[in-house]
């Protein structure tokens, strides 16, 4: 007998942890309209809305946090640390309480902002019944968070992946210094400053950063968007080493078995094409972009706002964003199965 290949996006676990969270938290909502709220049809445009930006430059659909009750809040939360590690978990609530911090800044550097700067400003969305028979997903969004799970089976898709920051340092009050996304600058920084001056000319493709990453909040991202650089079949060892570091702390964002399995999907397709591209100084303080760039992802950096002191980053993928690629595989299957849909 046939032995069965497991999908590449096999996450079983987390799948029915993602499912029995969900559930608890549609559960816990005292009144019918906050589940009207939190949730939406997996068919449609909705879910593949989002934005990183303040709610006043994209107003979100969903759940708010600050309506919450304390139960339904805990439960929300549960939900979200079933998608991401333990490091992403701390992070995306340091990203979240980070909006206290930058209200603070604005207020005793006097600028004056149109935002409104609170930390329970984010919004939960669930698409479809969770542990059905159909793909479901689930959405957390806010200023400088986007994450999305797609479910199909005990196939977990978790991209696009964003993580942001502002202030990127905190410069005042009790936690100056404090730096809720060091490793995205510093591991790619290390990994420039490895390079021969051969290899530099390679990776910096311009003097100036892009104001934003390039990806934007494009539904889709296609290869060739974003700039190629220096590949890995170029670099030395030592170098190859940390680009595959960088590459696994963006995968390390999500929850272990998600990330595992992504690492195996690149290693499947091969590093030698992977390519790192970096524009703008080299020098810390200035604005500076990065991009790494393979046949399946693509992981995208820029921190040129306030001073160079905001970061925005992503993680996304050719064809599985939003699940893309495992709901095709689904659909794939059921019809193979004789269960047309």
């Amino acid at each position: 007998m046939a032995t069965e290949i497991a999908s590449p996006h096999h996450a079983p676990a987390v799948a029915r942890r993602m499912a029995e969270a969900a559930k608890r938290f549609l559960a816990t909502l005292t009144t019918e309209e906050k589940r009207r709220a939190a949730t939406f049809p997996f068919f449609g445009d909705e879910r593949y809305k989002w934005n990183y930006r303040p709610m006043e430059s994209m107003p979100r659909n969903g759940l708010w946090l600050i309506a919450m009750t304390a139960d339904e809040k805990q439960a929300a939360l549960d939900l979200l640390d079933t998608g991401v590690s333990a490091r992403g978990a701390e992070q995306t609530r340091r990203i979240m309480q980070r909006e206290a911090t930058l209200r603070e800044h604005e207020r005793l550097e006097r600028r004056v902002a149109p935002m409104v700067r609170d930390p329970e400003l984010y919004w939960w969305s669930v698409f479809g019944e969770p542990g059905g028979r159909e793909p479901w997903g689930w959405r957390v969004s806010g200023h400088h968070v986007g994450l999305h799970f797609t479910v199909a089976g005990d196939d977990v898709a978790a991209v696009p992946l964003f993580f942001g920051c502002n202030p990127a340092e905190s410069q005042l009050g009790p936690d100056k210094g404090d730096r809720v996304l060091p490793e995205e600058e510093d591991m790619a920084r290390d990994l420039l400053a490895s390079l021969d001056e051969p290899r530099k000319a390679l990776a910096i493709y311009s003097p100036v950063a892009p104001a934003d990453i390039i990806t934007d909040v494009h539904r889709r991202v296609w290869p060739g968007i974003v700039p190629r650089g220096l590949a890995f079949r170029q670099m030395d060892n030592r170098q190859r080493d940390k680009l595959v570091g960088l590459i696994r702390h963006y995968q390390t964002r999500a929850a272990d078995a998600i990330a595992d399995a992504a690492w195996r999907r690149v290693e499947a397709d091969g590093l030698d094409g992977v390519t790192f591209a970096w524009a703008g100084p080299e020098a810390k303080g200035h604005g500076h972009y990065y991009a790494v760039s393979g046949p399946r992802f693509m992981i995208e950096y820029d921190n040129t706002q306030n001073g160079a002191n905001h970061i925005h980053s992503v993680w996304r993928e050719w064809d599985g964003d939003w699940g893309e690629d495992i709901l095709a595989e689904h659909y794939r299957s059921l019809h193979a199965n004789g269960h047309p849909h």
